[in-house]
């Protein structure tokens, strides 16, 4: 599917011959949370778990979960690639293969799994490909990416029972991979939790209207 004024290559994946080089070193982040004055970067505390999502652009996706009751931190970042240590330019030219993603660190014990997967089916389109809303690219795809089998069979079960729900509701497949998390890429400081710092920024996230059952 083409769209005007967006370059084919952004919406398909790159090859890793079209893949931009990156760099040997991560790129400058900030070390805390704004708002949960908590470490956004490891080790975090013994009991938590981690699990890693892309809805969409990742300012809005973030403070829905920094906002979740049992969440000990968010950070914003880029993984499922192929360019090491990439740029917030670089991602957006669609020659990383990267996807703007949130890491959520929870405590199941407060926090269950599928309550927070619930948040994430409900809070965008997980059946619209390589973009959300206005915001087109393969950056913009929707992603769950787990840290064991265990949370990938629950994101697979949750994800089957959202795709009954859109059936009926008469919307199409749900196009969501899910996949073991690769490595996260921190984004840059001014991306870490951006609607804190800026109240008045974009914020495109948009649901089905289909709850999750």
């Amino acid at each position: 599917m083409f769209h005007r004024n967006v370059p084919e290559h952004k919406l398909r994946l790159p090859t890793a011959d079209e893949a931009l080089p990156g760099r040997p070193s991560p790129i400058p982040t900030s070390s805390t949370h704004l708002v949960l004055n908590t470490p956004i970067k490891p080790p975090f505390p013994e009991g938590m778990q981690q699990i890693i999502v892309g809805m969409g652009c990742f300012w809005g996706a973030e403070r829905l979960f920094w906002q979740l009751d049992g969440v000990y931190t968010t950070a914003v970042g880029y993984t499922a690639g192929l360019t090491p240590n990439p740029t917030y330019e670089e991602v957006c030219s669609g020659l990383t293969g990267h996807n703007e993603v949130v890491l959520v660190v929870f405590d199941p014990q407060v926090l269950a799994l599928d309550d927070l997967l619930k948040v994430f089916w409900e809070n965008h389109d997980p059946t619209s490909g390589m973009r959300q809303g206005n915001d087109l690219g393969t950056q913009y795809r929707s992603g769950i990416y787990v840290s064991d089998m265990h949370q990938r069979a629950q994101a697979e079960a949750s994800r089957a029972r959202f795709a009954d729900a859109l059936q009926l509701a008469g919307l199409g497949p749900i196009t969501t991979e899910i996949v073991p998390a690769a490595e996260f890429y921190y984004a840059e400081d001014y991306h870490q939790q951006y609607l804190h710092r800026n109240p008045g920024g974009y914020c495109g996230l948009a649901g089905t209207g289909i709850c999750m059952r």
